[in-house]
């Protein structure tokens, strides 16, 4: 079971951001999955797991403060691969690859989309 049915983050450019999350989650094995018209985008495997939506209000995305979106990576080499294209698609570093030291075999990155918003990757495998 999960603990999530989905998480979502606004943004105020939708197509880059389709542009964005198509590189950056295809590396994951995401697939765009549906697209809302000019409201958004839905991602995921099997199942819808992470919308890019404009704000139902009308009002400007904002980022949360403290907030970060965590995926999880199959395997180290995919988190570098993420990282990278986050990078390479525009996005921001806010942190490297590599250990983490709060949990055993915890590898992650770190990385800011077009909007401010705060994602990491993380993978728990040892390698």
């Amino acid at each position: 079971m999960s603990i999530f049915t989905h998480v979502t983050v606004g943004t105020n450019d939708l197509a880059k951001a389709r542009a964005f999350y198509d590189e950056t989650l295809g590396k994951l094995g995401f697939k765009r999955l549906a697209d809302l018209g000019d409201n958004g985008s839905i991602w995921g495997v099997d199942k819808p797991s992470f919308f890019v939506l404009k704000p139902a209000n009308g009002q400007p995305a904002s980022v949360g403060n403290g907030v970060t979106v965590s995926f999880e990576a199959q395997s180290r080499a995919q988190i570098h691969a993420f990282h990278d294209a986050a990078l390479g698609a525009g996005g921001k570093n806010e942190g490297a690859a590599g250990p983490r030291d709060w949990a055993p075999n915890a590898y992650a990155a770190y990385a800011r989309d077009l909007d401010g918003n705060k994602l990491a990757v993380y993978c728990f495998k040892s390698e």
